[in-house]
């Protein structure tokens, strides 16, 4: 049975609150910010001066200098990316940056069905006959740092390899030329949560201040790379990696050049082809409506339909491109939409009172492409560690897992292998989202593997799903203007959006769209609009309501409308 969630409260410390306010912030900012751990005004002055600079990095460095001597020399460069919307938007940093500085360069992305994730051997072979040439240097963006194999059979055929990263890596790091990554062992860059994208944009920043050093640019001359926070701050967002301050940072910067319409044309066709307007760009913009139709060519078809989008500069083209992505992503949700009905059939007996830690759900004729997102959908409705499977070829099962905050989900992949030695025959990822290989056969014996293996790293059965808030909203900022200040910011992993907490009057309520609850709420003497999204129960006249604050467009009117996440009788 699905435990009702224990609504908590962030606290704000006073003092942080007041010298925020005595800088110039509003005071909701302030408290807001606060209590997600901003202590100094430094946090929160996104402006380019405030860049960690790159030479933390370790390698940068050098694996800027052999970049500026495969410059130099001529030499024939090969992208490797991975099949994310990170990992293309990180493609197209490296292949816009590198091109702008004179280099020789193409790129390749492995196909998550033929090649799998990373650098592989197979992926140096599809390289050594590239139309474009065989490489002298591979630069992998955004994978690599597990690729110990792909790396030495690049080796083997005299091809460099230059590693820029940002996943955690094994006991055992590949033989490259160099590896940029903040969390190799040893690397002292202050933000360790820089995602692929944002890691070779600081190598092309390095590589940049390496020309300039060699007189190639004057002191501060060369290709204006701000000009690609556009793509650093959607790779960023879509990876939903932590969005510490330096991280904020390059969202904000990016987020600011598309309000300003100064965006690469795959991006403003992205805009397009999903109906939203760039001049009121939003991180929920990137995470939701552009950074999915990325992602779905990766899904279903060829992420290299993505990198084109993203690199092209013709505004035809991109246009042609962005609904071709648009088109695959109607089909990923058609799809999903299939799989997730079934998903939830077969985890009818968790509802019926069947007490387990974990889910793990296969169907033979899910598509691999897709179970990730499924995995997440059921983690969400059930709030445990979910794992959806399909068949993979070769008598194998493809499965992704989606986890809580309670459960690392890659140290208990570890400990099944390590109980069950082969009933795992592959597998990596981190605390949150992992992926792994099973034998057509094996399913029914990792399912209780895995349920122990929870059981026995977190010491419990069940897990109390909980909603953090910010607790009541001074009635003096629920308006449309506060909303679309909150609307400015960025948010998102590690920084989340307010949710605020406070109870209210239902004065009607109906269903639109068939799944949707539209309601009108009282508190004091305001009355809202409110919405909860695929919720279709009616609500009792006296409610508690975790909501978010959002303006609302319509006819050329801007109101504010609250959106709930959760409510219960009051």
């Amino acid at each position: 049975m699905v435990e009702s969630p224990r609504l908590t409260i962030r606290q704000a410390n006073l003092a942080t609150c007041q010298r925020l306010e005595a800088s110039g912030v509003h005071s909701l900012l302030a408290r807001l910010w606060a209590a997600r751990g901003v202590t100094r005004i430094e946090d929160i002055r996104l402006e380019w001066p405030a860049m960690l600079p790159p030479g933390a990095l370790t390698h940068a460095q050098h694996a800027a200098v052999l970049l500026a001597d495969a410059i130099a020399t001529g030499q024939r460069m090969l992208i490797v990316a991975d099949y994310d919307c990170d990992g293309a938007t990180a493609c197209a940093v490296g292949l816009r940056a590198l091109r702008a500085m004179g280099a020789t360069v193409d790129f390749l992305v492995p196909n998550r069905f033929e090649t799998g994730y990373g650098l592989s051997p197979a992926v140096v072979e599809l390289a050594c006959v590239h139309p474009a040439g065989k490489p002298d240097l591979l630069i992998t963006v955004d994978n690599g740092i597990a690729s110990v194999d792909g790396v030495a059979a690049a080796n083997a055929q005299g091809i460099g390899v230059i590693v820029t990263d940002h996943h955690l890596p094994g006991e055992t790091l590949p033989h490259a030329l160099a590896i940029v990554n903040p969390n190799q062992p040893g690397c002292g860059f202050p933000s360790k949560n820089l995602a692929g994208v944002g890691v070779i944009f600081y190598l092309m920043l390095a590589l940049r201040a390496e020309l300039r050093h060699r007189g190639v640019y004057p002191k501060d001359g060369g290709p204006r790379l701000d000009a690609l926070a556009d793509l650093v701050a959607l790779g960023t967002v879509a990876d939903v990696v932590r969005l510490d301050a330096n991280n904020r940072l390059l969202v904000t910067r990016g987020l600011e050049r598309m309000r300003r319409g100064l965006m690469q044309p795959g991006l403003r066709a992205l805009f397009a082809v999903a109906s939203r307007d760039p001049q009121a760009a939003s991180g929920f913009d990137l995470g939701f409506a552009l950074g999915p139709r990325i992602n779905a060519a990766g899904r279903l078809a060829d992420m290299g339909l993505g990198i084109r989008c993203l690199i092209t500069d013709d505004d035809m083209q991109a246009l042609e491109l962005a609904r071709e992505l648009d088109t695959i992503n109607r089909q990923r949700r058609e799809i999903e939409g299939v799989m997730r009905d079934q998903a939830l059939a077969f985890t009818d007996q968790i509802q019926t009172g069947s007490v387990s830690a974990s889910i793990c759900v296969f169907h033979p004729e899910w598509h691999q492409g897709v179970v990730g997102l499924v995995a997440s959908r059921l983690k969400e409705k059930f709030f445990r560690p979910t794992l959806a499977f399909a068949p993979a070829g070769d008598d194998e099962l493809r499965g992704s897992g989606r986890s809580i905050p309670d459960v690392h989900l890659r140290d208990v992949l570890d400990l099944v292998s390590k109980r069950h030695p082969g009933l795992i025959r592959k597998f990596g990822g981190h605390a949150m989202a992992a992926g792994l290989t099973l034998g057509r056969d094996d399913f029914d014996r990792f399912v209780p593997a895995f349920e122990q293996a929870v059981i026995e790293l977190t010491g419990r059965r069940s897990f109390e799903p909980v909603i953090e808030t910010d607790g009541s909203l001074e009635s003096g900022f629920a308006n449309a203007h506060v909303a679309g200040l909150l609307q400015q910011q960025v948010w998102g992993a590690g920084f989340a959006a307010p949710l605020f907490l406070d109870e209210f009057l239902v004065r009607g309520q109906k269903l639109v769209g068939e799944k949707h609850l539209k309601l009108s709420v009282e508190r004091g003497a305001q009355q809202f609009d409110a919405i909860w999204f695929g919720h279709t129960d009616s609500l009792p006249e006296h409610v508690r309501m975790a909501y978010r604050l959002e303006q609302n467009s319509w006819n050329g009117r801007v109101s504010v409308q609250l959106v709930i996440e959760y409510a219960c009788p009051a």
